[in-house]
């Protein structure tokens, strides 16, 4: 591996500093405060006047200012920026030179006075100071910010150092995922754990990854979804259960798509679609309100009212208002002949599958504020119920905000003889229009085949909903280590 000249300069003052017997990578330090808290005791403080008792702290310098005789630093830790002012004559010659010998960078307990400058600044006069971690290489572009993008997701840390509009944002997150968990502990969900490796994956459309486990000499597939699982805990008794997790895609990216990421999945005994409706609207609702005090948000330019109550409109509708013929009633030879006598030039799919090509490409961009679409066709909803008083439409939904998918919801179907009819169905299909259709999961149908009660399921992107609230312009800025292609370091 390389160096470049200032990372070789650092080398070089690493083994001065071992030269002196200091240990540049101690195993411990003290700290009797955090920046944060230095600020809620002393912020109240007037020009020239100091602390009584010492106060150690504990941070990364990020800049420096040589005035003869005395030094001042900037350091930050995880909640603040404070300056150190250090002297010759409070050090004495030789440590003040070694203090000089420090880099930006460079990790630092400082142990002093806090009070604040003639100039109005709240600081901490030196009196010791230690080493903590030498940092051998500079911080991104002088601390003015990490501006290459694939800089900024292959070397999260960096950015994280860099720029303080993205701590910002996975602190949001994180607040926003704990948010959720409260609510749904609040309304006597139960969080559970299924298995990311399984030997049979389902509940979704798409590629999954396999591995292969050596010990049981078998392949085994990181979960696509949660969905089988999970409906096997509401077929053992467990009424109201949720997961918020990894899920795995064996698919390509973009500024909506992540192989790896983040969803929560929601199931409800004795609810149904209708249920989840109320469920997610009061669940996004409840959680803006928590994080960031409202209900209306801009997201790339755009405003954003989520509150309730939201649109709720069936698919079928929504796409003849969009390209102006009919769709209801009417089978894909009907329709894919009014598409073409409109220059659409519409694939030859089955009829549920011609719904979503409609759909996709003419009316889900346009969903902005948050939209339940609603009755999908049943032939593209294979887990969901049908709807008793309209054949051929399942009782499901997805919800549309800012154009993007963030969540799909059912009644579950609960009939075992219909299920298996339903995947044997797309089994039959798979050579034709549909070629990421999973494996019928036999187990999950012996445990259907005990009873499931009526049940209300949902999934939520919860990556597509952070880069709404955040104002994320690509899932990669939302989650702290996208996938990415390898590349050598030199």
């Amino acid at each position: 591996m390389t160096t470049d000249p200032l990372s070789e300069s650092r080398r070089k003052k690493l083994a001065q500093w071992r030269r002196h017997n200091i240990n540049p990578y101690p195993l411990r330090c003290k700290r009797t405060a955090s920046i944060e808290q230095i600020y809620a005791c002393y912020g109240s403080s007037v020009s020239g006047e100091e602390s009584k008792e010492k106060t150690d702290i504990a941070g990364r310098i990020i800049a420096m200012r040589h005035l003869g005789k005395a030094c001042f630093l900037d350091i930050v830790d995880g909640g603040g920026k404070l300056q150190v002012y250090a002297t010759e004559t409070d050090f004495g010659e030789g440590q003040y030179r070694l203090f000089l010998e420090l880099d930006i960078g460079d990790f630092i307990g400082v142990s002093g006075f806090i009070f604040r400058t003639r100039r109005g600044e709240l600081s901490i006069k030196a009196k010791e100071f230690s080493l903590l971690a030498k940092a051998l290489r500079p911080l991104p572009e002088k601390w003015h910010g990490l501006q290459n993008i694939e800089t900024r997701y292959r070397h999260r840390s960096l950015d994280l150092i860099a720029n303080e509009k993205v701590r910002k944002r996975f602190i949001l997150r994180s607040e926003f995922i704990r948010v959720i968990r409260q609510y749904l502990h609040e309304k006597s969900f139960i969080e559970v754990e299924t298995p990311i490796m399984q030997l049979s994956y389902g509940g979704a459309a798409a590629r999954p990854f396999i591995t292969h486990h050596n010990a049981l000499n078998i392949d085994l597939y990181l979960r696509i979804a949660k969905e089988l699982y999970l409906k096997r805990l509401i077929i053992g008794g467990l009424e109201r259960v949720y997961e918020l997790g990894k899920d795995f895609r064996n698919e390509g990216t973009s500024t909506k798509h992540n192989p790896e990421f983040t969803m929560l999945e929601v199931y409800e005994a004795y609810s149904d679609y209708e249920g989840m409706m109320t469920l997610i609207e009061d669940l996004v609702t409840h959680s803006l309100r928590a994080t960031i005090g409202a209900t209306r948000i801009t997201y790339q330019g755009e405003e954003i009212d989520f509150t309730p109550p939201w649109r709720r409109v069936k698919i079928e509708e929504i796409i003849e208002q969009t390209v102006g013929f009919a769709v209801t009633g009417r089978n894909a030879a009907e329709i894919h002949a009014d598409a073409a006598t409109r220059g659409i030039d519409a694939p030859l799919l089955s009829r549920g599958k011609l719904i979503e090509f409609l759909f996709d490409e003419y009316v889900e961009a346009k969903l902005i504020d948050p939209t339940i679409v609603k009755d999908y066709p049943i032939d593209i909803s294979p887990l969901a119920k049908e709807k008793p008083e309209k054949k051929g439409i399942a009782e499901r939904f997805e919800l549309f905000v800012c154009g993007m998918e963030i969540a799909n919801a059912f009644t579950e179907l609960n009939d075992p003889i219909e299920q298996r009819a339903r995947f044997l169905q797309q089994q039959a299909q798979r050579t034709t229009d549909n070629d990421e259709t999973p494996p019928i999961d036999d187990d999950f149908l012996f445990a259907l085949e005990h009873g499931m009660p009526l049940t209300g399921g949902i999934g939520i992107g919860i990556d597509r909903l952070v880069m709404i609230i955040t104002d994320a312009p690509s899932i990669r800025d939302v989650i702290l280590f996208p996938t990415l292609k390898h590349k050598t370091r030199t």
